[in-house]
């Protein structure tokens, strides 16, 4: 039976891959979280102070980033994994990861820093993770799968953008401090997923800035037919878990992005986040200038990053992580939101 490990077990999306590796069955889990543990885990191991959890990217990824993942505050809808291990670790405190790989055969290291000081990015993105890798090699995992987010690459428009096509521009100390990351993670010969859009339960980022912009806009934008990716959390997890379980042989790179095959429009995203906002998200008054819609967002106070990525293309290929995986996507956007819906639609009570 595989041991695996699963940092920021707690987060949004840490929390859905221990579901999946839950239903999947015949796997021994252990789950790392700084803070609360995940649902019916068994505590094992010091309580540490510091940061674990869900959270985007704020300077690069607009209104939720690829990621949906972060180690500031735990936002997640927690993991249901009755009798698996849960370890009590901080990322930003080199000492308390000792020993916490020992019997591991798989990390999948879910857990960032987002948002806060450069000097907090640094300790955990960065060090944490570097940290980690020598626990990792130390203890002998054999495969080492590290969630960063699309937004290394910092602003642009992307169009079916493979990994090998496109050079990291992280645009703030969180991407930047990612990158960094992805760096210790492949130099211990581990593999890289970066997502752009999350969806799913325990999303506080993507769908919520979403309708924090269209209840602040009397109508939709020029460039609203810019084409993005999505992905939702539970086929993520799928990815993760299985990018930890692949036979070395089927992976074909270290680096792939994780996104459903068929890139959504803004325009349709947006409407179903309407649908689900309520009227006040409506955005079929007029069609306005980017320039008027930064000025109406300044004014509500609402950052003008999530209109930057909204208006140009941010599809990137994901085609080769589902053939190297022999994993089917599961449905396509709209099929997908709608299963989603009524949560978001309580969700966003509260906004």
């Amino acid at each position: 039976m595989p041991t695996i490990m699963i940092t920021g077990a707690a987060g949004f999306i840490g929390g859905h891959v221990a579901r999946e590796a839950e239903r999947r069955g015949g796997l021994s889990l252990r789950l790392m979280s700084h803070r609360r543990p995940p649902a019916g885990a068994a505590a094992a191991g010091p309580a540490t102070a510091g940061p674990a959890t869900a959270g985007p990217d704020p300077a690069t990824a607009g209104p939720g980033s690829g990621s949906g993942h972060g180690h500031g505050r735990d936002r997640g809808p927690g993991a249901v994994v009755p009798g698996h291990r849960t370890v009590r670790a901080d990322l930003s405190d080199p000492g308390s990861l000792r020993g916490v790989c020992e019997g591991v055969d798989v990390l999948l290291h879910c857990a960032s820093q987002i948002g806060g000081t450069p000097e907090a990015n640094e300790a955990v993105n960065a060090r944490g993770t570097a940290a980690l890798m020598a626990e990792a090699r130390r203890a002998g995992v054999s495969r080492v799968v590290y969630l960063s987010t699309a937004s290394v690459y910092g602003r642009g428009a992307f169009r079916a953008a493979r990994p090998e096509d496109l050079v990291r521009n992280p645009g703030s100390p969180t991407s930047g401090s990612r990158a960094h990351a992805e760096d210790a993670v492949l130099a211990a010969g581990g593999v890289v997923l970066r997502p752009h859009l999350v969806l799913g339960d325990g999303d506080r980022w993507v769908v919520p800035g979403l309708a924090r912009i269209l209840r602040a806009l009397p109508g939709t934008v020029e460039g609203w037919a810019a084409r993005t990716s999505v992905i939702t959390a539970q086929d993520l997890a799928r990815l993760l878990l299985g990018a930890g379980l692949a036979p070395a042989g089927d992976l074909t790179a270290s680096v792939y992005h994780a996104a459903h095959p068929a890139p959504v429009t803004v325009r349709t995203l947006l409407g179903a986040v309407a649908a689900v906002a309520g009227p006040a998200a409506d955005p079929a008054a007029e069609d306005l200038t980017a320039v008027r819609a930064r000025e109406l967002l300044a004014a509500r106070g609402i950052a003008a990053q999530g209109l930057d990525m909204l208006t140009s293309d941010h599809w990137f290929d994901s085609d080769p992580v589902w053939r190297d995986l022999r994993c089917t996507p599961g449905p396509d956007f709209e099929a997908a939101f709608k299963e989603l819906a009524e949560g978001y639609r309580r969700a966003l009570l509260d906004i």
